[in-house]
């Protein structure tokens, strides 16, 4: 297992050096040297003969002096460019060491390698001046582009700011930042390298690998059966039908002994009985489709009685309204097993009431994207990829779930333990991705795993299983049926 961290862990990681007895001044230097020895051999893997370095006034301007002036005094065709009219204390002193080429204007002059030191972590807001004016030549320039830290314009929460730098190649100190995992930071970072100081770094988020999953389909013992490995129960209405149903093909594919299917009945006003018995036609239909499809799934009808199953998962297809209200509030009240409530129960939740979430008898998932999320928090969607790790973190404490945020790069957190998955691909950038996510992940919790650990497994696999769709089939015409289809390849690859 690996470890992302945010700017406020960094920094403690840089205090807690400080006492120790180095200076700041000391870990820029072990900062610049490090940067130099990776800038110097990407120079001669890629063959390139020069390299300028953009640098602003702050420390991580002064990482940028630092490692000019030891390449400089190793022979390497290396200038520097910078157009601050204040620096930080240990960044005047890396600038006023440093002996080459100083430009104060943006030259001419093209270099094969520029080396981006302009703004590090702590980003507030959007780059502008004579900022903005060297991340557009950098993106301009057409050279190869190293980011020192992050690309300057990325703010914390993996949202690049306008403009930002768009780098081949991310060098991180200390260790991996948040920012480089969530929204933007993927796709603007590159290929992302470490510069280690030797900081000793505490906290941070997990990011799972390989082997965490793979522990949570253990080989087990050959005297086994169905009753060993949990029941799973997807509970659906005649609202929309496609939804649930990819749930309940996730399910089967997640090692569950039985998956129930739970069909609601219509409860309509008896005035219109056109209208009603148009309803009870639905049902009948929905229950023929959902018994051809998966013959393999258990049958039951719901109307509000206790479920006994592992796991439910509730919400994909339901219909926003009162009728979800009150199968949402039977749920939380009467059931015992671990509950994933998704799409239109969470939006439902944030229409009529989410303080219900902690009157809950249950252990409870909630796996919204950021736009429900949004909702549920009553922020901004900005305000919520500025800090999806703060927020997420936040309200899985205050209403004791585990939330599975959804987004490229999905957080997921109880409010103790917190992870981003690090798999994903465009090609589940479509409806019916998450709906995939619910079955599989309930019936993962069904087979007795703890409820943040099976989700960080099952956002894992569901995102290997997207990477893999959109190999075989491309990122346009990838479904969420053959992501279904290749989730048991997901878990092979384990």
């Amino acid at each position: 297992m690996k470890y992302s961290y945010s700017n406020a862990e960094i920094r403690a990681a840089d205090e807690r050096a400080k006492e120790g007895g180095v200076s700041s001044y000391e870990l820029m230097e072990r900062v610049g040297k490090a940067l130099a020895g990776e800038v110097l051999r990407l120079m001669k893997e890629k063959n390139i003969p020069d390299v300028l370095f953009v640098c602003g006034g702050g420390n991580n301007g002064g990482d940028g002096f630092a490692a000019a002036r030891f390449l400089e005094s190793q022979g390497v065709d290396v200038a520097v460019l910078c157009l601050a009219g204040k620096f930080s204390h240990d960044s005047a002193e890396a600038a006023r060491k440093y002996p080459g080429v100083l430009f104060g204007r943006i030259p001419r002059r093209r270099y094969a390698l520029i080396v981006d030191c302009i703004f590090g972590t702590g980003l507030k807001s959007a780059p502008a001046g004579d900022a903005a004016a060297l991340i557009g030549f950098i993106n301009d320039s057409g050279a190869y582009v190293v980011s020192c830290d992050l690309p300057s314009g990325l703010s914390e929460g993996g949202v690049a700011l306008s403009p930002c730098v768009r780098a081949n190649r991310t060098l991180t100190v200390g260790g991996m930042k948040n920012a480089l995992l969530l929204a933007d930071g993927a796709d603007v970072a590159g290929e992302i390298g470490f510069i280690d100081i030797g900081l000793s770094l505490q906290g941070g988020a997990e990011v799972w690998e390989d082997a965490d999953v793979k522990a949570l389909f253990p080989a087990g013992k050959s005297h086994t059966n169905k009753g060993d490995r949990g029941s799973v129960a997807i509970l659906s209405t005649c609202n929309i039908l496609g939804a649930p149903l990819l749930a309940v093909g996730a399910a089967l594919r997640s090692g569950a002994g039985y998956t129930d299917i739970y069909l609601t009945s219509s409860s309509l006003p008896c005035g219109d009985e056109t209208r009603l018995a148009a309803f009870q036609t639905a049902d009948e239909l929905h229950r023929v489709l959902c018994a051809a499809k998966y013959p393999d799934c258990r049958f039951c009808f719901y109307d509000g009685e206790p479920i006994f199953t592992d796991a439910v998962a509730f919400g994909m297809g339901a219909g926003v309204g009162e009728r979800t209200r009150t199968i949402v509030s039977e749920l939380l009240s009467t059931y015992r097993g671990t509950l994933v409530l998704d799409a239109d129960a969470l939006d439902t939740l944030a229409m009529c009431g989410k303080e219900a979430l902690k009157t809950k008898q249950c252990r409870v998932v909630i796996t919204p994207h950021i736009k429900e999320f949004s909702r549920l928090t009553e922020k901004t969607v900005g305000e919520v990829l500025a800090d999806s790790v703060g927020l997420a973190r936040t309200f899985a404490k205050e209403y004791g779930v585990t939330v599975v945020l959804k987004n490229n790069r999905t957080v997921i957190t109880d409010g103790r333990r917190t992870a981003i998955n690090p798999t994903g691909s465009p090609a589940l950038a479509k409806g019916g991705s998450g709906d995939v996510l619910s079955g599989f992940l309930a019936g993962t919790c069904a087979r007795g795993a703890d409820p943040f650990e099976a989700a960080c497994a099952a956002c894992y696999l569901l995102g290997r299983a997207g990477e893999l769709a959109e190999r075989e089939f491309g990122r346009y015409c990838a479904t969420p049926s053959d992501v279904i289809g290749l989730l048991p390849k997901a878990v092979l690859s384990l």
